[in-house]
């Protein structure tokens, strides 16, 4: 994050020496002109340390140290004065100030007394920004799989952890995008500082400008006050903007420059300043097919997709799901304080024939129901849900299968890769289930993608692929319902 100091210091030799001293990447450094309602203006603007000379103090002082107290980020008060008396230093410390110097000290004792205040507001910002972290910490070993889809991901996913280049992931809801780019943050070469993430498609049009960006004190109606944008807390770090396709155009135009030229203007400010923030953009959908409907710019897309990742759906890679389960069960038990520790073959072999449509979430999700459902140390069949044990039972697949239940497959099959048998199988498959969905639903998308599990516009390029149309499966005039 940027520290932000404002220095309203009276004798300009004394002032130089401080800004040529502060002048580094991680400080933005406010050096307000002309005297004219100066304490109005410092007071007005975000600052983590305000540096000014005694003589700019407005009286009554007391009545100026409350209002930094009343300041949103409740800025440090460094006072120079011209006097060495330690009865008027105790007077200026009683009234507020953070630390008094005597002017005709050393520029080495001026410079270590700021250097410590500096040091005091990053911890205060940590604290003041902290964002709750996950069960367990992130860690790029968590995606390792025995699946050939993963296999292709992992594969990809380590060449970028060192780089600094803008990325993209792509995947459905909960395959564990934000997740991914933790762990990407977290072994790279930004891991000590802060990690932010940002859901645009959770934040009203109107908002997320200000939340990216910052804004000025009086920038628009109800901006009581000035507030610092995610790219400048995100400063050194990594800022995570997951549903960017959710972005508005004309936001996109301002993205677009920020990732161009490395800086950000407030809304409503006239100065833009530098910030140095690597971005992971994530969808849920594909971007270059929103590129393609004119809904996202082609610019920023290929401003962000330098390098693009795909999650694979969990319903692809099944043979993790042990291996998922088996991780998750201690942190969820540990959460939710129950004494579980381990899960049966029957109910691990029905979470494997589940679809998944919310993958890795649902699976966590389903998880921790069973956990607290759960009667002894070990989770059984009878604590999942029906929808996943019912699943298993319709397909034949119950804990007692013997062979002569198995079903029997071609013998052709039996010659060829899984990637191939899913190649040949499965967009015959997919036409079969969104035929059959669409005729339930009598062509009513909203109704379907919600069966379905996915959004609207991902049924919408499934239909198109599969060349489906909603018309067909409608209700004929007279039908009964």
């Amino acid at each position: 994050m940027l520290i932000r100091i404002t220095l309203a210091v009276s004798d300009s030799v004394l002032r130089q020496r401080i800004r040529k001293h502060l002048a580094r990447p991680d400080i933005f450094l406010e050096v307000p002109r002309g005297r004219k309602n100066l304490w109005e203006r410092i007071v007005r603007e975000p600052a983590d340390v305000v540096i000014i000379s005694q003589s700019l103090l407005p009286n009554p002082l007391k009545d100026r140290m409350a209002q930094l107290q009343s300041h949103p980020d409740l800025p440090s008060a460094v006072v120079l004065s011209d006097s060495a008396d330690p009865k008027e230093h105790a007077r200026l410390m009683a009234a507020g100030c953070e630390a008094v110097l005597f002017t005709g000290l050393a520029v080495e004792q001026v410079r270590d007394v700021i250097e410590t205040l500096l040091e005091k507001r990053r911890r205060l910002a940590q604290k003041s920004f902290f964002t709750p972290q996950p069960l367990a910490e992130p860690r790029l070993s968590d995606f390792v799989s025995n699946s050939p889809g993963m296999a292709v991901f992992m594969n990809l996913v380590p060449r970028v952890v060192r780089s600094d280049t803008a990325l993209l992931i792509e995947g459905e809801t909960g395959v564990g995008k934000e997740r991914l780019a933790r762990a990407i943050h977290a072994e790279g070469p930004r891991s000590k500082w802060r990690f932010v993430a940002l859901n645009c498609g959770a934040l009203p049009e109107s908002l997320l400008e200000s939340e990216l960006f910052g804004h000025v004190q009086g920038a628009f109606t109800g901006a009581t006050s000035a507030r610092r944008g995610w790219f400048e807390i995100a400063h050194r770090g990594t800022l995570f903007l997951d549903e960017i396709g959710e972005v508005p155009i004309h936001l996109q135009v301002k993205l677009l420059r920020v990732l161009q030229e490395h800086q950000i203007q407030p809304i409503g400010s006239e100065k833009s300043f530098g910030v140095d923030v690597r971005v992971i953009a994530a969808s849920n959908r594909a971007l270059e097919t929103e590129v393609e409907a004119g809904r996202f710019r082609r610019d920023l897309y290929h401003r962000l997709s330098v390098v693009t990742i795909t999650v694979p759906p969990l319903r692809d890679r099944s043979e993790d799901i042990p291996v998922l389960v088996e991780r998750q069960i201690p942190y969820l038990a540990r959460e939710t304080g129950r004494h579980v520790t381990q899960i049966s073959a029957e109910a691990v072999q029905a979470l494997c024939r589940y679809q998944w449509p919310g993958n890795v979430r649902e699976l966590n999700n389903v998880l921790e129901r069973a956990i607290l459902l759960c009667d002894d140390t070990e989770i059984s069949l009878e604590d999942l849900p029906e929808s996943i044990t019912g699943a298993a039972a319709s397909t034949g697949a119950g804990p007692a299968l013997d062979s002569a239940q198995r079903i029997r497959l071609p013998a052709q099959w039996l010659a060829k890769s899984l990637s191939e048998v899913r190649e040949a199988f499965l967009p015959d498959l997919e036409r079969q289930y969104f035929s059959g969905l669409l005729r339930a639903t009598h062509g009513r998308i909203g109704e379907a993608a919600r069966r379905a599990g996915i959004h609207e516009r991902s049924l919408y390029e499934k239909m198109k692929k599969l060349d489906l149309r909603k018309e067909h499966f409608r209700r004929a005039p007279g039908e009964e319902v």
